[in-house]
C-alpha cells in the first residue's frame, strides 16, 4: 500500500518489473472527472517524463480557445500504480497540466490549485501539514435507464434491495424478500446486506492500486454503501478519490451492475455525501486538539471553522455544485442542515467526531458530495479555514 515508485529510474524500473506495455497517463478537468490518454511503453522516454506530454487543451470542456490549445501534461511519477482492470499490463500516472504559454501550471488544473493551496499554507506558517480524509458513499443499481429526447426526460434505477422490488417476479428463483426496509439499511448482515463479496472485492482492489482501506459497510439507504479510507496529505487525499470512484465504477461495472455517487439518486432514501474530515499539524502535534475545551477544540480548529462558515456560499460553489447537490440536503436524512459545529448532531454543518486524545481530534465537514472536484473542494476548505 502507499506509492510504488519514487522517482523517475524507479519508475522504468516498476514498469520492467511488471512487464509494463502501456502508460496510462491522467488528469482531472476543473468538473473532477479524470481524463486519459495512453502510450506505449516502449515510446516513453525519461526526457518525456520531465518535459511534459503536448495534448489538446481545447477539447477539454471550459479549458483553453482553440486557437490557444497546446498544453502539457507534467507526469508525476511517484503517483504511478498498476491498473487493475486492463487486458495488457498498463500502469496508470497522474499528471499535472501545464501552460505553454505562460511557462507554468495550468491556472485551471485542479492538482495544481491544490498545490498553490498547500504553498499557501506553508506561507501562512500556520501548519506544515494538513491531513484530509474524505468518505464518499454510493449506491450500487441493478439496472439504469436514462431518457433524454425533445419530448421525454427521464431515468429509472433498480435494485434488488428496493421496497419497490417487494412483489417483483423473480421467476424460478423467486423473490425471497431479503432486503432492508426504507432508511433502514445501515450495518445489516447477509442476506439482507446482499453486497458483502462486491465490497470485498473493491476493497481488495483498492488496496492492490494503493490506497490503505480501513473498512466496508452498508450504509441507511437501500442498495447504499461506503469504505472506509485512511487520512492522508491533501494532493494524495484527492487522488485516492479519484482511485476510489475509478475502482468502485470498475468492480460494479465488471460485476453486472452500475456504481455511482449522485448526491440523491432515490428521491425518498438518503443520499450519498462526501464527508472529509480534517486537521493542521506544526511539529508533529495536532493544532485542533486542547484537553478540556469543548470537543477538545483549540482555539486553533474554532477559527478554521469560522472561515468555513464565514465563505459559506463560495465554499459550496465547490463542495456542493450541482443542484442535484442540494436535493440530498433536507430533514429527515441525516444530512447536514444546520450551519453550526456540534460534537454529536449529525444535522450540523460541521460535526466533531468522537476520538480518544490528540491524534483523533479533527472536524468533519457533513455537507460536500462526490460531485464536487476533489482537488478543488479539498482546497478551497482548507483555503477557507485559515483565512479564519
Amino acid at each position: 500500500m502507499g506509492k510504488f515508485v519514487n522517482g523517475v529510474e524507479e519508475f522504468f524500473t516498476f514498469c520492467e518489473e511488471n512487464e509494463v506495455e502501456f502508460v496510462d497517463f491522467r488528469f482531472t478537468d476543473i468538473k473532477g472527472a479524470w481524463h486519459h490518454i495512453s502510450y506505449r511503453m516502449s515510446a516513453v522516454t525519461a526526457g518525456q517524463l520531465e518535459g511534459g506530454l503536448p495534448f489538446d487543451g481545447s477539447s477539454i470542456e471550459n479549458w483553453q480557445p482553440i486557437n490557444e490549445s497546446d498544453m502539457l501534461l507534467k507526469p508525476d511519477v511517484d503517483s504511478a500504480f498498476l491498473d487493475p482492470f486492463t487486458a495488457d499490463s498498463t500502469v496508470i500516472v497522474i499528471c499535472d497540466v501545464y501552460d505553454i504559454y505562460k511557462n507554468e501550471a495550468y491556472a485551471k488544473c485542479p492538482r495544481s490549485i491544490a498545490k498553490k493551496a498547500l504553498k499557501a499554507l506553508a506561507d501562512a506558517g500556520v501548519a506544515d501539514e494538513a491531513y484530509f480524509g474524505p468518505e464518499n458513499e454510493f449506491f450500487i443499481f441493478d439496472d439504469v435507464k436514462i431518457v433524454d429526447n425533445d419530448n421525454h426526460q427521464s431515468f429509472k434505477v433498480e435494485t434488488d434491495e428496493g421496497h419497490w422490488a417487494d412483489n417483483a417476479d423473480y421467476g424460478e428463483i423467486g423473490n425471497m424478500g431479503h432486503r432492508p426496509r426504507i432508511k433502514g439499511g445501515y450495518f445489516p448482515v447477509q442476506p439482507i446486506d446482499p453486497a458483502v463479496d462486491l465490497r470485498a472485492e473493491m476493497m481488495q482492489v483498492l488496496e492492490d492500486v494503493g490506497l490503505e482501506v480501513m473498512l466496508g459497510h452498508h450504509e441507511v439507504a437501500q442498495g447504499q454503501h461506503e469504505i472506509g479510507i485512511v487520512f492522508s496529505d491533501i494532493i494524495t487525499a484527492a487522488d485516492n478519490v479519484q482511485k476510489y470512484k475509478y475502482v468502485v465504477k470498475m468492480v460494479a461495472h465488471l460485476n453486472g451492475k452500475t456504481a455511482t455517487f449522485m448526491p440523491k439518486p432515490i428521491y425518498n432514501d438518503n443520499g450519498n455525501g462526501m464527508h472529509v474530515h480534517q486537521s493542521l499539524w506544526k511539529d508533529g502535534k495536532n493544532l485542533f486538539y486542547k484537553e478540556g475545551e469543548y470537543a477538545n477544540l483549540s482555539k486553533t480548529a474554532l477559527d478554521y471553522l469560522s472561515g468555513i462558515f464565514a465563505h459559506k456560499e463560495a465554499v459550496a460553489s465547490f463542495t456542493n455544485p450541482s443542484t442535484n447537490s442540494f436535493k440530498r440536503l433536507l430533514p429527515g436524512f441525516e444530512a447536514p442542515r444546520i450551519l453550526t459545529y456540534s460534537s454529536q448532531n449529525r444535522s450540523a454543518a460541521c460535526r466533531i467526531p468522537y476520538g480518544a486524545g490528540e491524534k483523533a481530534t479533527r472536524i468533519e465537514t457533513r455537507f460536500p458530495d462526490s460531485v464536487a472536484c476533489p482537488y478543488l473542494a479539498f482546497a478551497v476548505l482548507m483555503i477557507a479555514g485559515l483565512d479564519g
